[in-house]
């Protein structure tokens, strides 16, 4: 059914085209002609505007086979840009059956293996005449940059009933069915100058401020579904002076909502309560970007994709992911969504590499979700 040397050459194809994220130009068009050319409807959506990314998202619209089919309309996700280094990639196929760049770049199969997979897909679902409602395939630019494409998208383009992320780490089978929400934090102590030599009694150093606000703070591994962390601490200044600001940068997520709320009024808490002792002030800025997600086992995408996983001889194993997805947009819109395993490994690094039967298994897979869709 899936055939394995064309998804492999397009798999090839795709990561040999240039897509940094916030650099999606190159590869939005190739797409755009790639999913056009399968009888697709391609629209790119008013996005880059918002994101100041290189493209919009794709929306490609598959059409059902059957106008009058009661069978719901899914979507497939992926994204299109990728991490650096990805300029120049080189694939290489290494006789265990692994596809590796040549160790200069990544490889980019985070995402590009999702992609490969629908393209494969789509040419299945009509080479077999196999039966199907609208499908929507919703190709992001700006994940790896916070998600950005994805949380720029107007709901009103989603159709779909619910949907299937293909842009997970892990082995065919695992299902992401929870990740985390996620909060920016920005906070800036306000500290008084004084000559570090002469006087400093009558300054207020922000650095010890917010050294004493970040020793008062739950950091790390907070419980089993909210982690917190301080990522920059810059207070800059002549060796002379008491300096008198401080900014730290900082982020909390958690797969619980009120968790994640709670997190951050605790770490506000820390911070005005050690500028008050100090006899200062601070400024605690804080913004979820994205909101948590979370299904039971016993939910119907979860079976669904079960089911379909059963029909290949896989077995579902679900679990909770640590990082943020499109899924978590598309969840916060309101359409279930699970986060499916690719296959990939060491993504985000010169070692990235990905087994030629995991592409062939992601694919197989959306088309089993496919055909499970049909029997709902």
């Amino acid at each position: 059914m899936i055939q394995q040397n064309r998804l492999v050459q397009e798999f090839i194809s795709l990561v040999k085209v240039d897509s940094e994220t916030r650099f999606e130009q190159d590869i939005c068009v190739v797409l755009k002609e790639k999913f056009s050319s399968l009888g697709l409807h391609v629209m790119e959506d008013d996005s880059m505007a918002k994101s100041g990314h290189g493209s919009g998202n794709l929306i490609c619209t598959l059409e059902a086979t059957d106008s009058n089919s009661a069978i719901p309309t899914i979507f497939f996700t992926s994204h299109m840009d990728t991490v650096a280094p990805g300029k120049g990639i080189k694939p290489q196929i290494g006789d265990d059956g692994f596809i590796r760049s040549d160790g200069t770049t990544i490889l980019g199969s985070d995402d590009k293996a999702g992609i490969a997979a629908m393209i494969e897909g789509i040419q299945v679902l009509k080479e077999q005449n196999i039966p199907h409602g609208r499908i929507q395939f919703v190709i992001t630019a700006g994940e790896e940059s916070g998600l950005k494409g994805a949380r720029a998208m107007d709901r009103s383009v989603m159709e779909a009933e619910f949907g299937f992320a293909l842009d997970s780490n892990g082995s065919i089978g695992d299902i992401a069915t929870a990740a985390p929400g996620r909060a920016e934090i920005e906070i800036i102590f306000h500290g008084k100058s004084a000559h570090a030599g002469v006087n400093p009694e009558d300054g207020i150093s922000a650095i010890q401020v917010a050294s004493k606000a970040v020793a008062r703070m739950s950091l790390g591994r907070i419980d089993s579904e909210t982690t917190a962390n301080i990522g920059s601490f810059s207070g800059v200044g002549p060796l002379n002076v008491v300096c008198d600001k401080v900014m730290l940068e900082a982020e909390a997520r958690s797969i619980v909502q009120h968790k994640l709320e709670a997190q951050i009024a605790a770490m506000k808490e820390a911070c005005e309560s050690a500028a008050a002792d100090a006899g200062t002030t601070c400024e605690f800025n804080s913004n979820i970007v994205y909101a948590s997600y979370m299904h039971d086992d016993s939910a119907p995408i979860v079976q669904l994709t079960a089911r379909a996983l059963t029909t290949l001889g896989l077995k579902a194993r679900t679990f909770h992911s640590g990082g943020g997805s499109d899924a978590n947009i598309f969840n916060g819109m309101g359409i279930p969504t699970v986060n499916l395993a690719v296959g990939y490994h060491e993504i985000h690094t010169t070692k990235e590499h990905i087994a030629i039967s995991d592409l062939v298994k992601t694919a197989e897979l959306l088309v089993a979700l496919v055909k499970e869709t049909a029997k709902v």
